[in-house]
């Protein structure tokens, strides 16, 4: 690893403590987000997303996704507001329901875009994210990652940098590359995307690198082959999305969701097995975890 690459451990969580609401908090003040996702195949991964936003604090989560699956995921989460958007013949969603995102867009603190979704509508998507009229943090994973590369100054305008949280496959789409050159300097190639896309950059993997637009670079090892399943990564987008609209800077959200997913993966691992868990059940670890980091213990 490079030398001046950071450790994202324990003791950079303790100095940094995330923003805490007061008590007498109501449920917009705690953060709003918007989850975007989903598809027929997949109809239950962007539910993943959103609860890993509540469990992060968010006080509201509301979900848009395909019309097929919204009425399901409604009733199997009786906490959020659920959208239904028009979709493709083949269960994808499609953005060009303008008037009705723009206005879920306008009403939240963070947008996390993509989970189970495929890359086929991304595109359109994107277009409606960066308007003019997204003034909220957002949160670009999976699919949405894939159609990014002709976006690079639009991300760069943004008021605030955007997270961005792909693996290995999704960063070489993102740069145009192929992925040995990203794989021979992984720290090199992390830095890169973040400064080209002026966002903060997770390259996610078996020690994941995090950086941000100025150049720095943390490492996490943490968490264990677990992790590597299926909705996991939706999972870690949605902490991050919850802790942006908790009032966390992006890269303060995004390096603590790094954490706190590896930290239930490590839990997870401990109670379950190193593998063979499931992603949801990453999600029952996180309030405790926040709570056990402010308190500077470990309570397993």
């Amino acid at each position: 690893m490079a030398e001046d690459v950071r450790p994202l451990d324990d003791d950079w969580i303790r100095r940094h403590p995330l923003p805490v609401p007061d008590h007498d908090t109501d449920k917009n003040g705690r953060g709003r987000v918007l989850a975007i996702g989903g598809c027929r195949t997949v109809p239950g991964g962007i539910q993943l997303t959103a609860e890993a936003a509540l469990r992060a604090g968010a006080g509201k989560v509301q979900i848009a996704t395909v019309e097929s699956a919204a009425l399901a995921v409604g009733i199997a989460m009786p906490e959020v507001a659920v959208f239904a958007l028009a979709e493709s013949a083949a269960g994808e969603i499609m953005a060009e329901d303008t008037d009705l995102l723009r206005d879920l867009i306008g009403r939240c603190d963070a947008v996390v875009a993509g989970p189970a979704m495929s890359d086929a509508r991304a595109a359109s998507l994107i277009t409606r994210l960066l308007g003019d009229f997204c003034k909220a943090q957002l949160v670009f994973d999976a699919a949405n990652l894939m159609g990014l590369s002709d976006h690079a100054d639009s991300l760069r305008a943004l008021p605030r940098p955007a997270v961005l949280t792909p693996h290995i496959g999704e960063l070489a789409a993102m740069m145009c590359c192929d992925s040995d050159l990203i794989e021979r300097d992984r720290v090199a190639a992390v830095r890169r995307a973040s400064a080209h896309f002026g966002a903060v950059c997770v390259l996610k993997g078996a020690t994941s690198l995090i950086a941000a637009p100025d150049g720095e670079v943390f490492a996490f090892a943490g968490g264990g082959v677990g992790l590597a399943t299926g909705g996991s990564g939706d999972v870690m987008a949605g902490i991050a999305a919850g802790l942006c609209a908790r009032g966390a800077d992006a890269l303060e959200a995004t390096l603590w969701a790094v954490w706190l997913h590896g930290e239930a993966g490590r839990r997870c691992a401990e109670r379950v097995g190193p593998i063979g868990f499931l992603a949801r059940e990453l999600l029952a670890h996180v309030p405790a975890l926040m709570r056990d980091a402010l308190d500077g213990g470990d309570t397993p």
